[in-house]
């Protein structure tokens, strides 16, 4: 019963982990705008932590970056126009998905283009392989045993 009761705390505190990142006087009084800020935050990174969202981490910059995006969304901007600002102010490495252009295709292909690479040296190479010999014939089979008997 200890037991359980321990580990479900754990699991509870686990799950409830990132979501103490965001502070309580961060969120805003309006529900859906706080929705909004907390959607927007899943989407971008932390610029510290760098594979966590600002939603979920605790640096300094993020909670800084938290506070930017509910200022942005309260003097009216759109989810799109945050995005683009934050963009533009610290490059297409501040959002967790970064959009498809030029600069990203090894990013968004480069996995897909060395499996693909990857494939083909396997597929060379079983290729490349040589034949299994063929079976004696029974004429080599007699001369092989003939062979053999001597050295005995």
């Amino acid at each position: 019963m200890t037991t359980r009761l321990t580990l479900a705390l754990l699991l509870l505190l686990a799950a409830a982990g990132p979501a103490l990142a965001v502070n309580p006087d961060e969120r805003l009084a309006d529900p859906v705008l706080e929705a909004r800020a907390r959607a927007l935050s899943k989407e971008l990174r932390c610029l510290v932590c760098q594979n966590e969202s600002i939603d979920d981490s605790n640096a300094d910059l993020a909670h800084d970056l938290r506070v930017l995006v509910r200022e942005r969304l309260t003097a009216g901007d759109t989810n799109a126009q945050v995005l683009a600002y934050l963009q533009a102010r610290y490059g297409n490495f501040v959002l967790l998905k970064p959009p498809v252009d030029p600069a990203t295709w090894v990013l968004w292909f480069g996995p897909a283009v060395a499996l693909a690479i990857g494939a083909a040296v396997v597929i060379q190479r079983r290729r490349a392989q040589p034949a299994p010999p063929a079976p004696l014939t029974s004429e080599e089979r007699a001369r092989v045993d003939l062979l053999l008997a001597d050295d005995k």
